[in-house]
Parts: C-alpha cells; structure tokens; sequence
C-alpha cells in the first residue's frame, strides 16, 4: 500500500530523517511525505511518529498503485 500524508509546515532535513521509509516534498506551509507502507502496524506506527514529533497530520490518504 502506498500512501500520502500531509503535515502542518515544512519538514526540516534532520525532522524528515525520523521517516525513512517516505518521500519528502515541501509545498506552501506544509510537507507531503508518501511512501510505501507495509501494514497496517505499520501505519499505525507511522501516525504514533507523527504524534510523538508534535506533528499535525492534515490529511492522509491511500494512493494507487503505480
């Protein structure tokens, strides 16, 4: 599964580094991150991250697949 999420501000490189596994790009006032996820643990752990940086995910969704 592949899937989007964008978070309030611009990611920083050092703040991007606590998400390997996703791809960074930065818009006006927010960060898209995208990237294959493996499960649904791992989304879960993916959105914990998030929380645990003090990060404010606007929007998540699921892409389709390539």
């Amino acid at each position: 599964m592949r899937y989007e999420f964008r978070v309030t501000g611009r990611l920083s490189t050092v703040m991007a580094e606590a998400f390997p596994e996703l791809e960074r790009v930065l818009a006006p006032e927010q960060t898209v991150l995208f990237g294959q996820v493996t499960d649904e643990a791992h989304l879960y752990g993916l959105l914990l991250r998030f929380q645990g940086l003090g990060l404010r995910v606007l929007e998540m969704r699921q892409l389709p697949e390539p």
